[in-house]
């Protein structure tokens, strides 16, 4: 859906659930790809990789049963739509749209299924399944997945500059320049402030399992006897391309 923005006020589009998943999201893949060669800090990059996975599930849940913007079938679009919205966004001229554009849209379930691809080729490689194909699949999605949100931050960068309006905070306030009835009724802050329960409890259930229950960084290192073979198939990978320290 499109609408002028010239006689449009903010009104809420992104209900608290979509913007608590959106930056546990970020935060997430952003932490799991930091720590993804550390030894010492893979059981923060193993619970960051759940923690992605369970996002993943909500958001396929809420797409469906959310709130009107939060809804896959209010911004899923075809290929037609995609290409005629990218042309007017070169052509300095975008359509405004009240949800995620077309393009946005691409992106977004680009990246819930790397993401989804992400979770369970780590959790194979984690278990010690699959060998060297899950670990260069694993690399390969984090990769593909890391030039993914390259693209649509540039995207939204440069759609906030052509509209005059900042997308990023909108997705920390939930509002957009919309009229009011493209606007919608509840932010859901019920939802949203379960998912930071859920989530926090279990950061803190992770915390507490890590071998020597202190949560302390030699606890992160010593792993379990999975993560003990994962890290010693990698550092042979490594020696046998001849770098070996």
């Amino acid at each position: 859906m499109t609408t002028e923005t010239t006689s449009s006020k903010r009104v809420l589009v992104w209900d608290l659930p979509v913007r608590v998943f959106h930056w546990l999201m970020v935060l997430s893949f952003a932490g799991a790809w930091l720590t993804a060669e550390s030894e010492r800090w893979r059981l923060l990059h193993v619970t960051l990789g759940y923690t992605l996975g369970g996002l993943v599930a909500f958001r396929l849940v809420w797409g469906l049963v959310g709130s009107r913007h939060a809804r896959f079938a209010s911004f899923v679009r075809g290929p037609g739509a995609v290409a005629r919205y990218l042309g007017a966004l070169l052509r300095g001229q975008p359509e405004h749209h009240v949800g995620h554009n077309p393009a946005g849209a691409l992106a977004i379930v680009a990246m819930l299924g790397l993401s989804a691809l992400i979770v369970g080729s780590g959790w194979a490689l984690y278990n010690d399944i699959g060998g060297e194909l899950f670990e260069e699949l694993h690399e390969a999605a984090a990769n593909l997945m890391l030039a993914v949100v390259a693209v649509h931050v540039a995207g939204v960068a440069l759609a906030s500059r052509l509209h005059h309006e900042n997308l990023v905070g909108a997705m920390v306030s939930g509002r957009k320049a919309a009229v009011p009835e493209d606007g919608i009724r509840s932010a859901w802050r019920s939802v949203g402030a379960l998912m930071l329960v859920a989530v926090l409890g279990f950061w803190a259930w992770q915390w507490q399992q890590a071998p020597g229950g202190g949560g302390q960084a030699a606890s992160a290192v010593q792993g379990d006897g999975a993560t003990a073979a994962v890290g010693e198939r990698r550092h042979g990978k490594r020696g046998h391309d001849g770098d070996d320290d």
